[in-house]
């Protein structure tokens, strides 16, 4: 069925389409079986995956920007999640970048976005959580306002993560998105290790605990990975997020002059695949487990996903994939999941 209603959707805006997706999702979730017309339903039972002691429902989860104020999160619990991140959250709401700030790369099978960390502010969120059902994991995504200096971003993470941390079960610190100017000076190791220490200090002070994930770029050198891979270890955070958007247009099969005059942004979706596979590698070859690896990164079929947990994986995050495929795509990846579980 999403096939058939891709060519339509696909005709408008992406910004326009993603609205509208998400609105009829809202009113397929109170008709019986409607979800189940776009491929959608709940993970099996055997697809539940235990990490960082929580229990996710399943293995593929909802990665951040599609979500961003927390208004579908039991909606999407319902189409095969076994997580839905929410954000990037900021402590001040902010309309995020001019428009177009979206773009499709049909050939590619990508997308490029500048949004900008476009949200209604950290406390809409904390009020919309409050109601959701339980069921489904709900991660944080926390950033800093545009206005932010980097050397106040501290406060920002703190107030994100102060008012997020009784409706959430676990945090992201995103370092690396992009679109928010100079924001990715700020995984250098001595800004990131003062934030996560911080937030570390401030979780155990709380009488319930919440996992601390970072999210990274594809774009960082094996020596700013092996800064990664220490600020984890002595920060003690629970694990990192592989990977955000490219600033990369290489091997790209649109014309470079129409890539171009779509202007600046993170691209995802298929081009970033390989990349970000060697990232999740590269980082569980130096960070074995209980450490957390969550892959992100061109995930568009059941083969993708198994691709991310090969190389060392503990979870997967689709963002691009589902555009491109529809919630059939969840379903595939469940299912091929219990098979390679019970392979392993």
């Amino acid at each position: 069925m999403y096939k058939l209603l891709r060519p339509f959707l696909f005709s408008l805006s992406p910004e326009r389409a993603h609205h509208l997706t998400f609105s009829a999702l809202e009113m397929a979730k109170h008709i019986p079986g409607a979800l189940a017309l776009v491929g959608g339903e709940r993970p099996p039972q055997e697809a539940a995956v235990e990490v960082m002691g929580l229990k996710f429902p399943g293995p593929v989860g909802l990665a951040a920007g599609m979500d961003k104020d927390a208004k579908h999160v039991d909606a999407l619990s319902r189409i095969g999640f076994g997580s839905v991140e929410i954000g990037t959250l900021t402590p001040v709401a902010q309309p995020g970048n001019e428009q177009p700030r979206l773009f499709r790369l049909k050939a590619d099978r990508a997308l490029i976005n500048r949004m900008g960390f476009n949200n209604g502010g950290v406390q809409s969120a904390v009020e919309r959580l409050k109601k959701r059902t339980p069921g489904i994991i709900v991660g944080g995504n926390i950033g800093k306002n545009k206005v932010t200096p980097n050397e106040q971003a501290m406060d920002d993470y703190v107030k994100c993560f102060d008012a997020l941390h009784g409706v959430v079960d676990y945090f992201v610190v995103n370092v690396s998105s992009p679109n928010t100017p100079g924001l990715r000076a700020l995984q250098e190791k001595g800004p990131l290790l003062s934030i996560l220490n911080e937030l570390k200090s401030r979780d155990a002070a709380m009488p319930v605990h919440r996992p601390i994930l970072l999210k990274i770029a594809p774009d960082l050198t094996d020596e700013q990975l092996n800064d990664i891979v220490s600020v984890v270890k002595e920060s003690g955070i629970a694990g990192v997020i592989a990977t955000n958007t490219t600033i990369s247009r290489e091997d790209l099969k649109m014309p470079k002059s129409e890539v171009d005059a779509m202007g600046a942004g993170g691209m995802s979706g298929a081009p970033v695949r390989e990349r970000s596979t060697v990232v999740v590698r590269y980082l569980r070859e130096r960070l074995p487990k209980p450490v957390v690896i969550i892959g992100v990164g061109g995930i568009d079929s059941a083969e993708a996903a198994m691709e991310k947990l090969d190389a060392g994986a503990d979870l997967v995050q689709v963002y691009t994939g589902l555009i491109y495929e529809g919630p059939v795509l969840l379903k595939r990846i469940n299912n091929a999941y219990v098979t390679w579980k019970n392979r392993k």
